[in-house]
């Protein structure tokens, strides 16, 4: 197996643990009328954008969305584009090398 620089490269720890995140969302589908997002994160000691994006996600993955990507669709649509990139390299050196060993097979073409 090679590794290339992408391979290499870790993601960020994240700044909340996936538990709070899990718990906040159901907090806050769990109440009737809707809080203020603002004023539960501050409850829970996050930020409101965080709190907000986090919920958006979750409507997303229940199909109550349209206008963002699923997480599974998200994790497929990254994959997809690791695989096209490293096809795309793939496809480079099949390129260079058939350039090279035709020159090889016909010294008389010009390079």
């Amino acid at each position: 197996m090679v590794l290339t620089r992408g391979d290499l490269i870790m993601a960020a720890p994240r700044k909340y643990p996936l538990e709070l995140r899990e718990r906040a969302v159901r907090m806050y589908r769990a109440t009737g009328p809707k809080p203020q997002i603002k004023r539960m994160a501050v409850g829970l000691g996050v930020h409101p954008e965080a709190l907000r994006s986090w919920i958006r996600q979750a409507e997303a993955d229940a199909g109550e969305r349209d206008d963002r990507l699923a997480t599974a669709e998200r994790e497929e649509l990254a994959a997809l584009r690791k695989e096209n990139a490293q096809l795309r390299r793939a496809n480079d050196v099949l390129r260079t090398a058939s350039a090279f060993f035709a020159a090889q097979l016909d010294p008389t073409r010009p390079r």
